[in-house]
């Protein structure tokens, strides 16, 4: 799967403002500890596409953020990153959306806050003021905000110019939405919360053996690649021609916000370089290792070099 010249990656779903709360201590509810508090631009759409960018990956977004000094942010670093903003949407008197994390005292999710009405923006009309982005797009790649009737609109115009989707379910409770095309996504990369959410398969185990039987259920619904993350424990796939586990790259965890994104932006470079899935997927591992590194949400030094110098075959 070539990125032929003049073609780009179309990137759909939110973008945003991540606000993040680090503790120094254990967490005491009803009461104020202290902590380190940082903000940067977020969005799983647009996490994803700013990481492709600085994986120097033609990238065209595809969200919606508010006229108000949020969404100046979000579109100022984006352009910076290399991300093509032109056609996001700038709604009057919406704000720009937000998503609040409480972390851990190691930096791992404890629980997450997000407001992204603004979400609502990313409708079928709009995209379909934008049908010449998907007819010159090598791979789309959406996460799950978009509403039905966007979905329908994403996948009626990857259907006819014969273009791959990969998509991250973002939540469980909104990766639902894309129970309809399961059949229609060439790649997916849930965890497995998620991939529960999608496959209705039963899960009362986080162990491998359930994350490789989950992501069996989704090729047998028609995904051709599923990649079910298992965080620390690295990720489980399956495709037509093999299934297995890839392990995480063992590194210091400053902020986990933002290493899902990674691993999707880097799996998405591997696979627009032709090279073979095993290898795909483990610059997928350390985009995530480098970018949990990071207190961003998306490494502001990330390149190819490094992509490649953290690579473990």
């Amino acid at each position: 799967m070539n990125l032929d010249e003049g073609r780009h990656v179309l990137v759909i779903g939110s973008a945003g403002i991540d606000i993040k709360g680090r503790p120094a201590q254990d967490v005491i509810k009803g009461a104020s500890i202290a902590g380190l508090i940082r903000s940067s631009v977020g969005g799983v759409a647009r996490n994803i596409a700013e990481n492709l960018a600085r994986l120097e990956v033609p990238t065209v977004l595809l969200s919606a953020v508010g006229d108000d000094p949020d969404g100046e942010h979000v579109l100022r670093h984006s352009q910076e990153a290399g991300i093509d903003v032109s056609q996001v949407k700038i709604v009057p008197h919406k704000r720009t959306g937000r998503y609040m994390a409480i972390l851990t005292t190691d930096g791992q999710l404890d629980l997450a806050i997000n407001d992204f009405e603004i979400g609502s923006e990313i409708d079928a009309p709009y995209l379909a003021q934008q049908e010449s982005l998907f007819a010159n797009a090598a791979m789309i790649v959406l996460d799950a905000n978009p509403d039905q009737d966007a979905l329908r609109t994403v996948f009626k115009f990857a259907r006819r110019y014969k273009t791959p989707v990969c998509a991250d379910p973002t939540t469980p409770s909104l990766a639902r939405r894309l129970r309809p095309y399961l059949n229609r996504i060439m790649m997916m990369t849930p965890n497995l919360q998620e991939a529960a959410a999608l496959s209705e398969y039963p899960i009362d185990r986080t162990d491998v053996e359930t994350a490789l039987s989950v992501a069996q259920t989704l090729l047998e619904q028609g995904v051709r690649i599923a990649v079910v993350t298992l965080g620390m424990r690295g990720l489980a796939y399956a495709s037509g021609f093999d299934r297995g586990l890839i392990p995480a790259i063992r590194t210091e965890i400053r902020d986990e916000t933002g290493a899902g994104d990674a691993l999707t932006a880097g799996v998405i470079f591997g696979l627009l370089h032709d090279v073979p899935l095993d290898e795909a997927l483990r610059l997928g591992v350390s985009a995530a290792s480098l970018t949990l590194r990071s207190p961003d949400t998306v490494a502001r030094d990330l390149s190819q070099e490094m992509l490649y110098d953290q690579l473990v075959l």
